[in-house]
């Protein structure tokens, strides 16, 4: 047998590396230390629900008798504004913890701590996949707090919504939250990203179906409904608010999916040492 023949074995198992078991410790130790900083930052949760439930209780009880809402789907009947606007809020709370987990990569990019995670032997990609991941579990544990104060506001959907509206919430997550990824690897000082946050959150959240129906925005502005046709915010909404009454909104899905495979797939390679954004800063 030729000397190549007996080393290719050895060398197949060292390039694979690890097992399954391996991936899933890392996974899990990378969700729970994103868990146990959440758990620490009692503020962030704070804030996480605050923004949302002013809108709920402050802004959508002024605007209730303005801005009514007539018959769309997925509805079935006239609905307070509360209802329509509670997608949108719920979509406003996985774009900011989107934004904030993207703001804890700077964070720990400066300090030390993001390097020796993205040094580890793991493949970079499954590390920023799993610190996604963690962003999202987050964000669901944000969410459904959040559903459970609005049922006290009269914001009541279906019982089996709170259930379908669940891989609709986990889509959602992954795609504002590889956006922030995206965005924090463009970002080489923590300072400089709370402005990004800005420019990005802004016109993304009032740019879109959140606060009021398309319909309504092509008869005040046709310019601002194909701006809002193009955001992917919108359709991460529309697919939060049909999943919430067990319908699925195929175009919002091909929408969010693709932003989801871009968005991830552009932070997977400006986190590549060798040919992304962090390598040319660092030249």
């Amino acid at each position: 047998m030729s000397e190549a023949a007996l080393h290719t074995p050895t060398e197949k198992r060292v390039r694979t590396g690890f097992t399954a078991s391996q991936y899933l410790i890392c996974f899990w130790g990378i969700v729970w230390r994103e868990g146990l900083r959440f758990l620490h930052q009692r503020e962030r949760f704070i804030s996480a629900l605050v923004r949302p439930l002013l809108w709920l209780f402050i802004f959508a009880a002024g605007f209730r008798q303005v801005l009514g809402v007539s018959i769309v789907p997925p509805y079935q009947t006239y609905i307070l504004y509360e209802v329509y606007i509670t997608p949108g809020l719920i979509g406003m709370i996985q774009l900011f913890n989107g934004m904030q987990s993207s703001l804890s990569m700077v964070y720990d990019r400066e300090t030390g701590s993001m390097k020796t995670l993205l040094v580890s032997p793991l493949p970079r990609w499954f590390l920023l996949v799993s610190k996604l991941a963690a962003g999202v579990v987050v964000s669901l544990l944000q969410v459904y707090v959040f559903f459970g104060i609005a049922w006290f506001w009269d914001v009541r959907p279906p019982v089996f919504g709170y259930l379908t509206v669940l891989p609709a919430l986990v889509l959602s997550g992954l795609m504002l939250g590889a956006l922030g990824m995206l965005l924090s690897s463009l970002v080489r000082q923590l300072e400089n990203f709370a402005g990004v946050m800005n420019f990005v959150i802004f016109p993304m959240y009032f740019a879109s179906s959140a606060l009021y129906p398309l319909w309504r925005i092509l008869e005040s502005s046709p310019l601002l409904y194909r701006l809002c046709q193009a955001n992917p915010f919108t359709h991460a909404v529309e697919l939060i608010r049909f999943a919430l009454y067990g319908q699925m909104n195929l175009p919002a899905l091909t929408v969010v999916l693709g932003c989801t495979v871009l968005f991830l797939g552009g932070a997977i390679l400006a986190y590549d040492p060798g040919r992304g954004v962090i390598s040319r800063k660092r030249q």
